[in-house]
């Protein structure tokens, strides 16, 4: 049986090491309440590159770099291994450039949240947890909802009740304890910890546990294999809670120690709705923190994310990468998601949508430059939001 390399959770921001035989959450350190981050023995490593072409075409071909121990505890719906397409049509745009679209829309639950939800599922039911609790914008919960379902266990999902039916209706059938809120994921996620607290949950909020991190970084393991072993120049990300910028980059810092790849970095663009843009604000005003910024009702749910619990780590890999920020309105998302629809047969959710007016507007400016290969990340599918986007 193949043994995972896994041997500690280590904090993001103090360094602190953290026992994997435990349920963690953030860093104990009082000071710090970082995130914790999957450590790997990449020394004991006898997997090649080579090999990983044998294996199923899910995210757990990487099972060595996942931190579940035992394979009879992995929870899986058949996620990962999504395709990248090349934008073909809109040549006004890409002429000089190779413009690529990585489509989590084809995941089991329609989103990237597959990814995340499947290992920290599968990580929680190894470590005994039985229910486990989440706020969410919409495609986390239905995610929750439906890896709970296949491992038996019992998932709470507390979500606005501005959020598409789609969604709601998506994690009561997978059997979730539906909670709507008056409010946005700041409050669901107040509500959330505090039921979580006196009922004995598992609260499985973004980067407030260590292994939807986990499954997300995959995405960049993919990216390489795809491309075979080589990275794109710019990857625009759509960025919420911020939980796959961060994977994404770890896992380039993993796949290095590997020696899969080299040094060579893209750089990574957060990309976010005007009506929550801290990051962005953050980071064009060259500080390390962001502040609490909530404007109301965004097209994007996703995007919906007043203040990230990892906003620091966010910033960080920004400026590590040489990285960029784009805050993107409404009307453009929403004139961006029609003409990758009309013009290249995807129908993306707003949040990958949002990437397309992003491109553009890097791409205009010269900061994206002839000659270089810019990834677009869709994160889920349109058709989730059709209550936002439908005419």
């Amino acid at each position: 049986m193949t043994k995972s390399l896994f041997t500690h959770l280590e904090c993001a921001l103090c360094g602190k090491e953290h026992s994997k035989e435990k349920v963690n959450t953030v860093c104990e350190n009082a000071e710090c309440r970082g995130i914790l981050s999957a450590q790997y023995d990449f020394s004991r490593n006898t997997l090649t590159k080579e090999e990983l072409k044998n294996r199923p075409a899910t995210l757990w071909r990487y099972k060595e770099f996942l931190p579940v121990s035992d394979e009879r505890n992995i929870v899986s719906l058949g996620e990962g291994f999504t395709p990248i397409l090349q934008l073909n049509n809109l040549g006004e745009h890409t002429r000089g450039k190779q413009v690529l679209l990585k489509d989590e829309s084809n995941e089991p639950t329609g989103s990237f949240k597959s990814r995340g939800l499947s290992v920290a599922v599968s990580k929680s039911r190894e470590l005994g947890v039985r229910e486990l609790v989440i706020p969410t914008a919409g495609n986390a919960g239905g995610a929750l909802a439906a890896y709970s379902a296949r491992a038996g266990l019992k998932a709470h999902v507390f979500m606005p009740e501005l959020t598409p039916r789609a969604f709601k209706a998506e994690a009561r059938l997978f059997g979730a304890n539906v909670t709507e809120v008056d409010g946005n994921i700041s409050d669901c996620g107040k509500l959330a910890n505090a039921l979580a607290a006196e009922n004995g949950w598992f609260d499985v909020s973004t980067l407030k546990e260590p292994y939807r991190l986990e499954g997300k970084k995959t995405m960049g393991y993919e990216i390489a294999e795809q491309l075979n072993w080589t990275l794109p120049d710019v990857i625009l990300y759509p960025t919420g809670g911020g939980t796959g910028i961060i994977g994404i980059w770890k896992a380039f810092g993993e796949l290095e120690q590997l020696g899969w790849i080299g040094g060579k970095r893209p750089r990574m663009v957060a990309v976010q709705s005007d009506s929550c843009n801290g990051i962005h604000l953050a980071f064009q005003n060259n500080e390390t923190t962001s502040t609490f910024k909530d404007n109301g009702f965004t097209v994007a749910n996703g995007l919906r994310v007043p203040k990230p619990y990892a906003d620091r780590v966010i910033l960080q890999v920004l400026r590590e990468s040489g990285g960029n920020s784009v805050s993107v309105s409404d009307a453009g998302i929403l004139a961006a998601l029609k003409e990758l629809a009309s013009r290249e047969g995807l129908l993306p959710a707003p949040e990958g949508a949002a990437l397309w007016h992003a491109y553009k507007a890097l791409s205009q400016s010269g900061w994206i430059k002839d000659g270089e290969t810019a990834l677009l990340l869709n994160t889920g599918s349109g058709y989730k939001y059709l209550d936002n986007i439908e005419e």
